[in-house]
C-alpha cells in the first residue's frame, strides 16, 4: 500500500466533510439573513451584534460565524469580530453577479436530502422524479443558474445564434420549455420588449412561481406560463425555442426534439443550453465535472428514469450524444454556438 497516497485520500475526505457541512451552514445565514446584515455594516461585528440585526440567539451565531471563518467565507477580523470582504459580499449577496454562490448550495444541499429514495432507486433502476425533492430544489436552482442567464443571454448567447437577436428586436414568438420558475423567460422578455414569450414546465408548483415573479417583474404583458411538458406543450410557429439546463433530464430528449421541430416556425431555431462537458468523460474529470456528475447522479438521471423512455443523458451527456439527439428528432443542422466553462449553447435549424 502506497501510505502516502492513502493519506492523500483521507486528508481529502476531510475536506469534503468541511465542505457538506459548510453546504448546510451557507443555507442557514441565507435563510436567516446572516450574510446581508455582515456585508450591510459598516464595521466588522461581534456574534452579539450580528445576532441583534438578525433576530437570532447569539451563541448559534458565534458559532456559525468561527465555521464560515474557517472555510474563508467571512472575513475574521480579531477581538471576536468578522466582516465579509468585498468578493465575499459579492459570493454570498449579489444575486445579479455570475459568481454568486448562494442558490448553488440550496440547490445542492436539497438535493442530498433524497438520499435514503435514491438507495432504493439505485437497486430498482426505478425514476426520482424532479417534483418528488424537496421544496428548495426548485428556488435553489433558479437562484444557481439566474445569474449566469443575466450575465450571459442578451450579451452573449443570444447574438451567437444565427438571425435570432433581430427577430427578438422586431418581435418574435418564443417558447421556453423546462422553464422552471421562469428567469430565463422573464430576463429574456426584459430583453427583448418587442417579443411574446411563454414558459414551460410541468412542475405545476413552479409554474405558479413564474407567473408571480413575472407579475413583479412587471412584464406579464408579453409573458404568460403553462404546465405542458416538453412532448406536448401547445403552439406552432415559434421563432425561437429555449432548453435551459434540462433537455438532459427528459426521459426521452428525442421525442422532445420531434416536438419542438413540430413547433417551430419554417425559418425557427431552438436553442439549447446544457451544462458544459467534453465527449471523452477523462476530459471532464475536473472539479466542474465533478459537481455535474454528482448532481446528476442524485437529481438529473433519476428524472429522466422517472419518465417513458428513460434515456438518462446525464448532465454530463456531451456534445456528440446531444447530437444525436437532435438529428434522431427530425433537425438537420446543428453546432455549438457558444460556450462558458460552465454552459453549451447549441443551436438547431431544420
Amino acid at each position: 500500500m502506497d501510505e502516502n497516497r492513502l493519506t492523500e485520500i483521507v486528508n481529502q475526505a476531510v475536506g469534503d466533510f468541511g465542505s457538506l457541512l459548510t453546504g448546510a451552514l451557507v443555507v442557514l445565514g441565507d435563510r436567516l439573513d446572516l450574510y446581508r446584515k455582515l456585508a450591510a455594516a459598516d464595521q466588522p461585528l461581534t456574534s452579539s451584534e450580528l445576532a441583534e440585526k438578525a433576530s437570532c440567539a447569539e451563541r448559534y451565531v458565534r458559532e456559525w460565524l468561527a465555521a464560515q471563518a474557517a472555510s474563508g467565507y467571512v472575513t475574521y477580523t480579531g477581538d471576536g469580530r468578522y466582516t465579509l470582504d468585498e468578493e465575499q459580499a459579492t459570493a454570498f449577496t449579489d444575486e445579479t453577479s455570475p459568481a454568486c454562490v448562494i442558490g448553488g448550495f440550496q440547490a445542492m444541499l436539497a438535493a442530498t436530502r433524497s438520499v435514503d429514495r435514491l438507495t432504493d432507486t439505485f437497486r430498482t433502476g426505478e425514476g426520482l422524479g424532479w417534483h418528488e425533492h424537496h421544496h428548495d430544489l426548485f428556488k435553489g436552482t433558479e437562484r444557481f443558474f439566474r445569474p449566469g442567464y443575466i450575465a450571459n443571454l442578451a450579451t452573449s448567447w443570444i447574438p451567437a445564434l444565427d438571425g435570432v437577436e433581430d427577430k427578438l428586436r422586431a418581435g418574435a414568438k418564443v417558447a421556453d420549455v423546462g422553464c422552471g420558475h421562469g428567469a430565463s423567460t422573464i430576463i429574456l422578455a426584459q430583453e427583448y420588449p418587442n417579443s411574446t414569450f411563454v414558459g414551460f414546465d410541468y412542475h405545476q408548483t413552479s409554474i405558479d412561481a413564474a407567473r408571480k415573479a413575472a407579475a413583479e417583474a412587471g412584464v406579464g404583458d408579453r409573458v404568460r406560463f403553462e404546465a405542458a411538458s416538453a412532448k406536448e406543450y401547445p403552439g406552432t410557429g415559434y421563432d425561437l425555442v429555449a432548453f435551459f439546463d434540462c433537455l438532459h433530464d427528459m426521459g426521452d430528449p428525442s421525442g422532445a426534439a420531434a416536438h419542438v421541430l413540430a413547433s417551430l416556425a419554417s425559418d425557427g431555431t431552438w436553442m439549447i443550453v446544457e451544462p458544459f462537458a467534453n465527449d471523452d468523460i477523462a476530459e471532464n474529470l475536473t472539479p466542474v465535472g465533478r459537481v455535474f456528475y454528482s448532481a446528476s447522479t442524485l437529481i438529473c438521471t433519476p428524472a429522466s428514469l422517472s419518465q417513458e423512455v428513460g434515456a438518462a443523458l446525464g448532465a454530463q451527456a456531451g456534445e456528440a450524444r446531444l447530437r444525436d439527439v437532435v438529428t434522431a428528432g427530425g433537425f438537420s443542422r446543428f453546432r455549438r454556438a457558444a460556450e462558458t466553462p460552465f454552459n453549451l449553447v447549441l443551436e438547431a435549424r431544420r
